[in-house]
């Protein structure tokens, strides 16, 4: 992960994601940072097989990490700071159990309707008041099961985070040989972060992005206009109503045209339409990309980006407590992941289902090597700037409360 010139510490700290990792009143955690190594490992290796296939893409692993909070910012006018076991975006929160930790998440209003159910109390209240009640009394697995089959995100932190890949590769169609990104039509059915973020990456590499909508529930992430335009910039947009016949073959049209068919919901989803992986012929070479929580194997387990990435052990520690690392970290590290296994995919002919979880992908990063090399000192210089010192390259940096500006979105098609 480290060479004689680059350190994951100090790469991290100038991040902007470390800044935001940590209690309010502590200092930023610098636990994560191998995790950030491996990052830039594996934008590096997307690099390589982009030249080979495409442009090449060399991705900035801070602007990977810190965009969408750096979107948030300019959108709200202030900037974020650390919030320890409260998720940056607020809708997730750490809970301490009889056993360890608890990540549970509350981002839609079905998510807070259904807490009453989860912990037993008929009587209701305030829906995390109830949650940290009942944590309190049992394991944190017993918690996170309860949610998930409410259809809540939860998930128990592990005490031993697995290794494993992010994804799993699976045959469904005859390879083809010598295609390049440049040949290649992504169909992007995915929405938020995770999907599009991978589907940007491609596009910049070469292929041909058309982002498709439904008509009743466009992407949720054009409530940030600045973070939407970015991950969406130079793509084509149509939107269909899935729920007409019309829709539905126009939509299934489209699937069996694409090279690549990026979709980052439950199996279910688009089994109920008939467009499901195994109701559609796969023409030779097709890849199928399948961003889910905990992957296809556990299809009715749901996950947002803080609390896959606690699911996966992907956290930062402070005097022996767990703390939320970045922001929705699970679903940049996903996006990253997913984009260079499509990439490989296709230079290896493709004809492939792609099965990426965000869990294992976290788990991939929380198991990442440890720094080569230390010790690493963080220190406050005044009340606001901390910075982080790696002995061994003689070299400080201060730890960034954001990424460098990123470059304008282009113009785009609008929905049709």
């Amino acid at each position: 992960m480290e060479s004689e010139n680059r350190c994951a510490a100090l790469g991290w700290a100038a991040s902007g994601a470390m800044e935001i990792t940590g209690f309010a009143d502590g200092p930023p955690v610098l636990s994560p940072a191998p995790a950030f190594g491996l990052l830039t490992e594996v934008a590096r290796e997307f690099g390589a097989v982009t030249e080979r296939i495409g442009a090449r893409v060399d991705p900035d692993a801070a602007e990977v990490l810190s965009r969408r909070t750096d979107g948030d910012q300019h959108t709200a006018g202030e900037r974020r700071g650390r919030r320890g076991q409260r998720s940056v975006g607020g809708s997730s929160r750490l809970l301490r159990s009889v056993d360890g930790w608890c990540a549970v998440t509350l981002s839609r209003v079905e998510d807070r309707e259904a807490v009453p159910a989860i912990t037993g109390d008929a009587g209701g209240g305030d829906p995390w008041a109830l949650l940290e009640a009942a944590t309190a009394r049992w394991p944190a697995a017993e918690l996170a099961d309860r949610a998930q089959l409410l259809g809540v995100p939860a998930a128990a932190l592990p005490t031993s985070p697995r290794r494993g890949m992010p994804w799993r590769s699976e045959r469904i169609a005859d390879p083809v040989a010598g295609r390049g990104l440049g040949d290649c039509v992504v169909v992007d059915l995915s929405s938020l972060w995770a999907g599009p973020l991978c589907a940007q990456l491609l596009g910049r590499a070469g292929a041909r992005i058309v982002k498709v909508e439904s008509v009743h529930r466009p992407d949720a992430a054009r409530a940030v206009p600045d973070f939407f335009d970015y991950l969406h910039a130079g793509h084509e947009f149509v939107s269909v109503d899935f729920r007409t016949d019309e829709g539905r073959r126009e939509l299934g049209a489209m699937i069996d045209a694409a090279d690549i068919v990026l979709e980052a919901s439950r199996p279910r989803a688009l089994n109920q339409l008939g467009l499901g992986l195994d109701d559609r012929p796969h023409r030779p070479g097709q890849v199928w990309l399948s961003i889910t929580g905990y992957g296809r194997r556990h299809p009715m387990r749901v996950a947002f980006g803080d609390d896959a990435a606690v699911a996966g052990g992907l956290v930062g520690y402070h005097r022996g407590e767990p703390v939320f690392c970045a922001d929705a970290i699970a679903d940049p590290l996903s996006g990253m992941c997913a984009a260079l296994a499509a990439a490989a995919a296709i230079e290896a002919g493709g004809g492939l289902l792609l099965d990426l979880s965000m869990r294992d992908t976290a788990a991939a990063f929380a198991t990442a090597p440890a720094l080569s090399h230390g010790p690493h000192r963080v220190f406050r210089h005044d009340p606001d700037t901390w910075f982080v010192t790696c002995d061994h390259l003689g070299r400080t940096q201060q730890v960034f409360p954001q990424p460098v500006p990123l470059r304008p979105a282009s113009s785009r098609r609008g929905p049709r």
